[in-house]
């Protein structure tokens, strides 16, 4: 919603430069302006069409990996149907042991799929929060699932071992999802004075009108090696030493709370969930 907000701004301010000025009565620095405009409505558009289609690859990854799931819980009911027969004959051990076959190459694909999940949300700065509530869902199904192979592994342990060593694969794939788990509650923060923050390509001051006015804003491609990393799920403290502190990344101001003492100052996450929906770089300036 912002971008939408930005880009009308910014097109409404195209035609007030346009309709507001006579004919051949605009100067050089209003043309500059107007260039300025024009060029940051481009990259917004840029933008907005890069993120619809990450969104896009990540619904049909999601859609393919429910699939997946789906069809594994229809196998792993079929072979616990199965495997209740004392006598079970010799084809239908036979069955049993293609069917795990075919449940591993569907859980391999569903890693695969997963960790191509992870690395899109890892390379896209501009964090989707829904897309990492459905990562999150959907990883708990596959930890669930994963308890549920483990108990048909138990219940089939005593009719041939060959049926254990397949499905000991699977430990691999719970490996994964926590893995990737991990991954999803990494957050990063940096502080500093405006010109450390400047200097090590952290932030930029931009916009403004002939150097007036301008406003300090996270760079684009700012510097992820100056970052301190912590985990979102456990570290609730942050610690912050100057006279005076403020923001520049976006957090809800009541999912924290700051607790001051002198020149030290303590950023106390309330609510993670919240406080690093918008972003998971946090960066703090301080006087």
């Amino acid at each position: 919603m912002k971008y939408f907000s930005l880009l009308s701004f910014v097109l409404i301010l195209l035609t007030a430069c346009n309709t507001g000025s006579p004919e051949g009565t605009e100067n050089s620095v209003d043309s500059e302006e107007i260039a300025r405009l024009r060029s940051e409505n481009r990259d917004l558009q840029g933008q907005l069409e890069e993120k619809d289609s990450v969104l896009n690859d990540a619904i049909m990854l999601f859609n393919e990996i429910e699939e997946n799931l789906a069809m594994i819980n229809l196998k792993d009911d079929e072979i616990r149907l199965r495997s209740t027969n004392v006598e079970l004959p010799e084809d239908g051990k036979q069955w049993i042991i293609q069917e795990i076959q075919n449940i591993n190459y569907l859980r391999e694909e569903n890693g695969k799929k997963v960790d191509e999940l992870n690395k899109m949300l890892k390379s896209d700065k501009l964090q989707i929060a829904e897309l990492q509530t459905m990562v999150n869902n959907l990883l708990h199904q596959i930890q669930v699932q994963e308890e549920e192979i483990e108990m048909l592994r138990l219940e089939l342990s005593d009719l041939d071992r060959e049926y254990v060593e397949l499905l000991e694969a699977y430990e691999e794939q719970t490996e994964i999802a926590f893995e990737t788990l991990k991954e999803l509650n990494k957050a990063f923060y940096a502080y500093g004075t405006e010109d450390e923050l400047v200097q090590n390509g952290v932030i930029v001051k931009e916009g403004g009108f002939i150097g007036i006015n301008k406003k300090i804003a996270l760079k684009s491609d700012f510097n992820d090696d100056y970052f301190t990393q912590i985990d979102m799920s456990k570290d609730k403290t942050i610690e912050v030493v100057g006279k005076k502190i403020r923001f520049i990344t976006d957090h809800p101001s009541g999912a924290y709370e700051i607790v001051s003492l002198g020149q030290s100052h303590k950023v106390v996450i309330q609510d993670p969930k919240s406080f690093w929906k918008v972003s998971k770089y946090l960066v703090v300036v301080v006087e």
